[in-house]
């Protein structure tokens, strides 16, 4: 156990975080999803549903603000326009650790190639269909030096 780190956030996760650079992103899948076959490093979060891992990784992990948009979700039938309410919820979770970001909704296979290219799949076990997002990681920028 860490002081200030979630206890969530096992070694394996935790490692991948630190390791992943600007602009790398993670995928969080739900129980259904094919994670060994897309996944090029592939995390198991056993136990845990979709919203509990979102919210220990946001608490640690920066979000890119140099692009436009960068936290994505799946959608339901491949179709953007359509969303579950495991969508709320993850937008919901996402407004509270990451203000000024929004969920971005992808197409079936728009979202099935991102995850294929991502750092690494953190497979929960999220029973709802369609419970997948994806973050991508910014950077923590160095505190201001004073009389500059």
């Amino acid at each position: 156990m860490l002081i200030g780190i979630p206890p969530i956030l096992g070694p394996e996760l935790l490692a991948t975080l630190r390791a992943m650079g600007h602009g790398d992103e993670i995928a969080i899948v739900d129980g259904n999803y094919p994670a060994a076959g897309h996944a090029r490093r592939l995390i198991r979060a056993d136990g845990h549903g979709i919203n509990a891992i979102v919210d220990a990784v946001l608490q640690v992990l920066p979000v890119d603000d140099f692009v436009p948009e960068a936290l994505f979700r799946s959608s339901v039938g491949g179709d953007p326009s359509r969303s579950a309410p495991v969508h709320d919820e993850l937008a919901a979770v996402c407004a509270g650790r990451a203000p000024g970001f929004r969920l971005v909704a992808l197409a079936g296979p728009e979202f099935y190639d991102r995850v294929k290219a991502a750092h690494a799949v953190v497979a929960t076990s999220e029973p709802r269909l369609h419970a997948n997002m994806i973050i991508r990681k910014g950077v923590i920028r160095p505190p201001q030096e004073s009389g500059t």
